[in-house]
C-alpha cells in the first residue's frame, strides 16, 4: 500500500509499505479522508517526542471497512465508519468507569514514543480496534469527519470545565481547536453563555466573529488582560478555555479569570511550563487539564450533522496524499490563512480545492 513515512525529521515521503491484516478483534479500514493535526506538525519536526521516526502519522480520519476479524460482531464490509484515536484497553478501572482517555495502556494511532509504536492513517489502509470504531452516517462526509476527532476534543474541553451555561467564558487561541471549543461552548445546553476569543492572528478572529463569537480581542499577555478586565468590571471572566500551551498563554489564562473560576488547559504545545503558583492558590483557580476525548464521538456526529458545530469553514484544503509532504512543509513554516487539511489516501483522489 502507499503511506505517508516520516522517515526522519523533516522528511516525509510516500513509500510502498505492506498494508495490515486485521487481528481478530480489528477492522480494516480503506482510508478516505485523514486531517492534519498541530501534534503531527510538531512530530514532523521532533518538537513534541511523540512521533519517533520512522513511523505513519495520522489519526484525524475516516474510510470504509475492507475486511473484518474473526471476533467482529458489529461491523462488515462496506460500512463507512470512523474511530477514536484513543487506543484504550476496555478493561482497566478507568475504562471501565467511562474515563477511557485516562486509560492505563492508552496508545494514539499514528504516535511512536518510548512506550509504544502504532502506525497512523496517512495511508491507504489502517487497523483499528472494534471497540474504538463508530458508524458513520450517511449525511456526513468523508472530509467532515475527519474533523471528528478534534470536534470531540472540543467538546470535552467544556465538558471537564464543568460549565453551566451561564457563564462568561474565554477562549485563549483561535487555531483550529479554539475555534471548536467556541463553539462547543455555545452549544444548545450552553446557549446562555457569552463566549469570548483571543488570538494575534487577525484572520483567525474574523472566522470566530462568523462562528457566534460575543466579541474578539487581537491581543495577548498583559494588553488581553485589560480588555478583559475591562469587560467584566475588573471581576475577570468565569471560566477560560486555554488552546495554546504556553507559558505566556497559560499566565495570561489565570491572569483572565475570576476569583475561584477555572482555567481549561487543553492546549499542550510546551511540555513544561512555569506557573504563577501565589495567583492560583490565593484566588482559588481550579486549573483543570483536558486530554483527548472519553465518549464524546457520538455528539460530536450528531452536532456537525445538525449544523450546530460548523467544521466546513475550517477545511483550507482535501488533497491527495501525494501532495502530503508540500502540505506539511506549508504548516510547518506557518504559512498564513491555513487551517485543516484533510488528505485523501484513495489511488483515485484528486485534488478538491
Amino acid at each position: 500500500m502507499k503511506a505517508l513515512l516520516l522517515s526522519e525529521y523533516n522528511r516525509l515521503a510516500i513509500s510502498d509499505l505492506a498494508a495490515p491484516i486485521p487481528g481478530p478483534d480489528e477492522l480494516l479500514i480503506q482510508v478516505a479522508a485523514c486531517g492534519i493535526c498541530g501534534s503531527d506538525v510538531h512530530g514532523y519536526d521532533g518538537s513534541s517526542g511523540r512521533r519517533i521516526p520512522p513511523i505513519v502519522m495520522g489519526h484525524e480520519a475516516a474510510g470504509t471497512v475492507v475486511a473484518i476479524g474473526s471476533e467482529v460482531q458489529n461491523y462488515t464490509p462496506g460500512d463507512r465508519v470512523t474511530f477514536d484515536s484513543t487506543v484504550f484497553c476496555g478493561v482497566c478501572d478507568f475504562c471501565r468507569s467511562g474515563d477511557v482517555n485516562l486509560c492505563n495502556d492508552r496508545q494514539v494511532i499514528g504516535v511512536s514514543c518510548g512506550e509504544y509504536r502504532r502506525a497512523g492513517a496517512f495511508a491507504e489502509f489502517l487497523t483499528v480496534p472494534e471497540r474504538v470504531a463508530y458508524h458513520l452516517p450517511d449525511e456526513l462526509s468523508f472530509p467532515d469527519a475527519a474533523m471528528l476527532e478534534a470536534v470531540s476534543v472540543a467538546l470535552h474541553g467544556v465538558a471537564v470545565s464543568e460549565m453551566k451555561g451561564d457563564e462568561t467564558v474565554l477562549v485563549i487561541g483561535a487555531g483550529m481547536i479554539g475555534l471548536l471549543l467556541l463553539q462547543a461552548a455555545r452549544t444548545t445546553g450552553y446557549a446562555s453563555a457569552c463566549v469570548y476569543i483571543a488570538d494575534v492572528d487577525a484572520t483567525r478572529l474574523s472566522l470566530a466573529t462568523d462562528l457566534r463569537a460575543d466579541a474578539t480581542f487581537l491581543a495577548s499577555g498583559s494588553t488581553l488582560t485589560a480588555e478583559i478586565l475591562k469587560r467584566t468590571q475588573g471581576r475577570g471572566v468565569d471560566i477560560v478555555l486555554e488552546a495554546v500551551g504556553r507559558d505566556e498563554t497559560i499566565s495570561t489564562a489565570i491572569d483572565c479569570v475570576r476569583k475561584g473560576g477555572t482555567v481549561v488547559l487543553v492546549g499542550n504545545i510546551s511540555p513544561q511550563v512555569n506557573l504563577p503558583l501565589q495567583k492560583v492558590v490565593s484566588r482559588q483557580i481550579r486549573l483543570q487539564g483536558s486530554c483527548a476525548s472519553a465518549g464524546e464521538y457520538p455528539d460530536a456526529m450528531d452536532l456537525i450533522a445538525s449544523g450546530k458545530i460548523k467544521v466546513a469553514p475550517l477545511i483550507t484544503a482535501i488533497a491527495p496524499l501525494a501532495d502530503g509532504p508540500q502540505w506539511f512543509e506549508r504548516l510547518h513554516s506557518r504559512e498564513p490563512n491555513l487551517m485543516k487539511i484533510v488528505l485523501d489516501p484513495r489511488p483515485q483522489a484528486t485534488e478538491l480545492a
